[in-house]
């Protein structure tokens, strides 16, 4: 997968650690879990993890 095609995954990745960063008192559990399958996503192209 190139870099075109994690390029909504890293933008949507950047968007959620800013807001966690201009509210860090709010409950982020969903938006965590988020960033962690968005990582995932962005590290392995897209493919399956093992």
């Amino acid at each position: 997968m190139s870099e075109l095609n994690t390029a909504p995954w890293e933008k949507e990745l950047r968007a959620l650690l800013d807001q966690i960063q201009a509210q860090p008192s709010r409950d982020a559990t969903t938006e965590r879990q988020r960033i962690v399958v968005l990582k995932n996503l962005i590290a392995t192209g897209g493919r399956k993890a093992a």
